[in-house]
């Protein structure tokens, strides 16, 4: 309509931007704002849950002190991290990665690892492993909430479509179903679903044990902040090395996807079983 009648300034600039966003934006800006108008309910729901319940059990996160905090924070940044570089530097040295030709500065470094991965980690802990994992709790056993959640967190981080993607008509009425059906397809290639998909499965369920077994979300946060500034460095540093003969199975265009990465969060999750040990198991503390 912007193009055909004069409107008001306000309009014409979000016409302007509608005309040059793409579907899958749109359709990112429209779930975003959703969940933001509906993050109210949520809450209030969750209130009234816990109000019926009226105890205070082992699905409850729990306050701890702030050296021990920082301790589960630091110790899940270190493994998570230093486990993912080991992995880039032998990549480097196997040649599937090689080290880019200008390096970023500080500053971006920190824009594009660094505030990501603080950020993402704190949110993401705090709704899929705080809120959802939580009620979850109450419902199933603690194992059927570990994989429903897993597999939440993983399907939400690919609600885009396949590359390449075209659609005839984005005006078209039907074209959003359109869309889900394209993010859906990538459940359909045995790659992506082996070397992408999986490899946050196996992410969420480590997120999600470390929560249940040490009552806090801390140590999720520290694992999660440390993969993502793991891979979004290594991005930043290195580049894939095209037609390598580790490609595209066994690592993938970054440190997220491939079978070499989930080895090495399987071995993540290895070291860290003795550690969470530790703390006394939930369900015989309930």
């Amino acid at each position: 309509m912007a193009e055909t009648r004069d409107w008001p300034a306000l309009v014409e600039s979000l016409a302007g931007s509608c005309r040059r966003a793409k579907l899958d934006r749109y359709f990112d800006r429209c779930l975003l704002a959703s969940a933001l108008v509906l993050l109210p309910l949520l809450m209030r729901r969750i209130r009234r849950i816990r109000a019926e319940d009226g105890t205070d059990d082992a699905f409850h996160l729990r306050r701890i002190p702030w050296r021990e905090a920082s301790a589960q924070l630091a110790t899940g940044l270190v493994w998570s991290a230093g486990w993912l570089w080991a992995l880039s530097l032998a990549l480097v040295w196997a040649g599937a990665l090689e080290w880019r030709s200008s390096m970023p500065d500080l500053g971006r470094i920190f824009s594009k690892a660094v505030v990501p991965a603080i950020g993402a980690a704190f949110v993401e802990e705090w709704l899929f492993r705080g809120l959802l994992l939580g009620l979850w709790l109450r419902l199933v056993r603690p194992a059927a909430a570990f994989l429903g959640s897993a597999l939440m967190f993983s399907l939400l981080h690919f609600l885009d479509p396949p590359p390449g993607t075209v659609f005839a008509n984005e005006a078209d009425p039907l074209a959003g179903f359109q869309l889900l059906g394209a993010m859906l397809g990538h459940l359909g290639d045995p790659r992506f679903f082996i070397t992408d998909f999986a490899t946050l499965v196996v992410v969420g369920l480590i997120l999600a044990w470390s929560r249940w077994r040490t009552g806090a979300l801390w140590m999720a946060v520290g694992l999660h902040a440390g993969w993502i500034f793991g891979f979004k460095l290594c991005g930043l540093l290195c580049e894939a090395v095209p037609g390598h003969p580790l490609r595209l199975w066994w690592v993938g265009d970054t440190l997220r996807s491939g079978i070499l990465p989930m080895l090495v969060l399987a071995l993540t999750a290895l070291v860290c079983v003795p550690w969470l040990r530790r703390f006394r198991d939930p369900r015989r503390a309930a």
